[in-house]
């Protein structure tokens, strides 16, 4: 990124900047849907500089996605503490976020679950497993916190709600409200989980 005249050059807010944008590019435009070269260009810096901080395009691809990981857990994680303590509360709020989430004119759906459809690479398909693992752990936790009997069943099966409505907002039309109808489909699945006993 050029750097003014006068101020001193900060790797850190250097390698912040490129992240951020390309975050925002490679996310519109899909991984392999831009080269280096144009990437560099779109981005300001040279090719010297994108390997320096990042040492290939896959390294700066893998540092966009395990950013873009924190940011949406701790997204997720900030509307379900918001929601207060009643498990089923949390786990509306989970569903509520994603539907305006879909509605954003940018969403192009997970960015996570996109790279690993596109990038067949083990690096790629690691960071989306654990990015669903830490999705799945937030679920799950709200399903035993509702006493559910089987709190891993349930957390699985909402975290396939969960993707699965991203998947037809990304392909269908998020205007049919996907993480409402999912939302009405999870506080079913709750309800039934905190109605059976337990073994």
């Amino acid at each position: 990124m050029p750097v003014p005249k006068g101020s001193t050059i900060d790797p850190a807010r250097t390698r912040a900047a490129i992240l951020q944008s390309a975050t925002a590019l490679l996310y519109e435009r899909g991984l392999d849907g831009i080269g280096v070269a144009e990437l560099c260009t779109r981005l300001g810096v040279s090719k010297e500089t994108l390997y320096r901080h990042f040492g290939t395009k896959d390294g700066l691809v893998e540092a966009v996605l395990e950013a873009r990981s924190d940011r949406v857990i701790a997204w997720v994680e900030s509307a379900v503490a918001a929601a207060g303590d009643d498990p089923a509360a949390q786990l509306a709020a989970v569903f509520e976020a994603l539907q305006h989430w879909y509605e954003e004119p940018a969403f192009r759906g997970c960015a996570l679950v996109n790279a690993a459809a596109q990038h067949h690479v083990p690096q790629v398909r690691a960071i989306t497993a654990r990015h669903l693992g830490r999705h799945l752990a937030l679920l799950t936790g709200i399903a035993d916190r509702a006493g559910a009997a089987e709190p891993g069943l349930l957390g699985r099966q909402l975290l396939m709600l969960v993707e699965g409505a991203t998947v037809v907002a990304a392909h269908r039309d998020a205007r049919g409200r996907p993480g409402a109808e999912a939302r009405a489909a999870a506080l079913t699945l709750l309800a039934a989980a905190r109605a059976r006993p337990s073994s």
